[in-house]
Parts: structure tokens; sequence; C-alpha cells
């Protein structure tokens, strides 16, 4: 099937009328960009961050679009023809900036084409972090890298950013056979996961977005990995006693791909988490704030065994 791609620029406060009209013509499907929100967001939730990407805001000035498709059939075009007599009468009311632009599309190119970006990466000396759609091309390889399959379709966390790559790479340093492994902030998954097909015995995931229950437990079937040895949980670690004591302790290593702000406040609870040989290993501290971070660090007892970099990003090892 053929599809079309309609976008429709206007101004931030314009877009919930046109997502209102839009509806009302059969159309609720729609992709929002908008500089202001985006920016908003970024400012209400800074303790999550410490580094927007460049390109990512300068591709967000100015936008205040809606994003919609259609099958390119007859159904389609006469949706369409509705929307745009619609947003005609809208613009002679005197509404303001509304401007329409059609994109026609395959189906193969809206679902598949993203996919070329994601091809198997090697990371540190084991692992191969491998999409869904390329293990049937790596499996007869005989280099001995140990398989780490991800469906980047569903992840926040593939293993091509230079943050989660550092701290694989640590990882596979810390697990040797048989750990207990806890992933704070676990995303996709891909941590825990990557340290149950090196050898760790059991992990525990937690985050505070729910899409990580999902999104983990399906990464973990991809690489053959149940419930029995792997659990993902949703809640805050500092604040949440349910999850506290069900998390419990005594593990060997601990892991946490997050933020340095994070990262301080867990720094605190991270040694009654470990046992008496257990390592700490963080990661997503940008260069700016690594120093802060290894301060806190040593201040709540824990050791930097080991320092990690790479493209502006730190990650620690402590004991």
């Amino acid at each position: 099937m053929e599809w079309l791609e309609v976008r429709i620029d206007t101004n931030h406060a314009g877009l919930d009328t046109v997502v209102e009209l839009l509806s009302a013509h059969g159309v609720d499907g729609v992709v929002i960009d908008d500089e202001e929100e985006f920016q908003d967001f970024l400012e209400n939730n800074r303790e999550y961050w410490d580094y927007v990407d460049e390109d990512l805001e300068k591709q967000m000035q100015g936008k205040s679009c809606v994003t919609f498709y259609l099958p390119a059939d007859d159904t389609g075009f006469a949706q369409l023809g509705e929307v745009r007599i619609a947003l005609q009468d809208l613009k002679d009311s005197g509404f303001g900036t509304l401007l329409m632009s059609l994109n026609n599309l395959q189906e193969s190119d809206w679902e598949n084409n993203w996919k070329q970006y994601y091809k198997p990466m090697e990371i540190g000396e084991r692992l191969l972090v491998v999409p869904e759609w390329e293990q049937e091309n790596v499996k007869d390889r005989a280099d001995g890298r140990v398989p780490l399959i991800l469906e980047p379709g569903l992840t926040f966390g593939t293993g091509s950013h230079a943050t989660t790559q550092l701290c694989l790479t640590a990882l596979e340093q810390a697990v040797h056979g048989g750990e207990k492994v806890l992933d704070l902030g676990c995303g996709s998954g891909i941590l825990s996961i990557a340290a149950l097909k090196l050898g760790a015995k059991t992990a525990f995931a937690c985050d505070i977005d729910e899409k990580c229950l999902t999104v983990a437990y399906e990464n973990a079937a991809l690489n053959g990995i149940g419930k029995d040895t792997y659990t993902v949980r949703v809640g805050n670690v500092l604040t949440d006693e349910a999850l506290q004591q069900e998390m419990g302790g005594g593990y060997d290593v601990v892991l946490a791909n997050i933020v340095a702000d994070v990262i301080i406040a867990l720094a605190p609870a991270v040694r009654p988490l470990l046992n008496e040989n257990g390592v700490f290993l963080c990661s997503g501290i940008i260069d700016t704030r690594a120093e802060e971070v290894a301060e806190q660090l040593r201040a709540a007892g824990l050791e930097i065994v080991a320092t990690h970099s790479a493209n502006g990003w730190f990650a620690y090892s402590c004991r």
C-alpha cells in the first residue's frame, strides 16, 4: 500500500485547533512537533539530562506542525479533500498561519527505511549488539562475541550512544559468571540483559518510565531470557519503599546509566545495595560534571577504581 504523508504548519496557538479539526474529519493519529512545547519539556525535566543534541534543537527551531498519514487510495484522497476544504475555511476566517504540504511514500518506506541506520555493533571485547532483523546475518560468526539482540524500534537505549557503550565495556569486565545484577534506570534493559548474556545468574531492573516494563521484557525474550532470571519493575528507587523491599541487596554489580544529578542522588544509597566485593558502574556523565560526580561518589564512601571516557562522556567503576 502507498501512503500520503500530510503536514500542516501553523503556530503554537493554532495547534489545538488544527488537531480538533483533523479529529472532526476522522484523523486522530497525528504527530505534533512544537518548539515551545519542546523547550518547556526541557526546562521542566532538567534533572533527567545534562545535554541535549544541538542538531535536535536546531530541527525544532520555529516548528509548530501536525503530521498525519492517509492511504493513497480513493478513501484517503476523499478524506484529504475534506481536510483541505476545512483548512481553507479556517484560513479564510482569519485564523492565521496554515500551510499544508504533501508527500507520497510507500508503506515500505514508512515502516522499514529507518532500519538501514541500525547495523550490528561490536562493543568492547565480548559483545555484539544486533538489531532483531539482522540476527540471521550474524548467526554463523566465529569470533566468539556474545550476540545481544535488540529491537531498536521499541527501545530507548540501543547501544549506539557513547554512554551505553562505556557502561557495556565496563560491564563485560565485571561479569565473569554467576553474578547478581541490579540495573537502575534500565530503559530498554540493554545493560541488564547484556549482563545475563555475559553469564550473570539473575538481574533485577527498574525505571520510572512505565514503557520499560514492556520494552525490557520484549528485548529479554529476543535473547531467550525469561522471568525466572530477569525481573523488571516500575518505580523510583529512592522513594518507593515497596520497590526497595522487593529489590533487596547483596548485588555483585549495580548499574546506573542515567545522568549526573540522578547518580549524585543515588550515590548514598548504593553501598547498602552491594555485597562486600560488589561494583557500582555508573555512566551518562557529561565531561563538565565528571569531577563533581566523582567527588559525590567518594563522599558517599565509594572508591573509584576505574574511569572510562569517550566523546565527552564519562563512566566510573566504583567499589
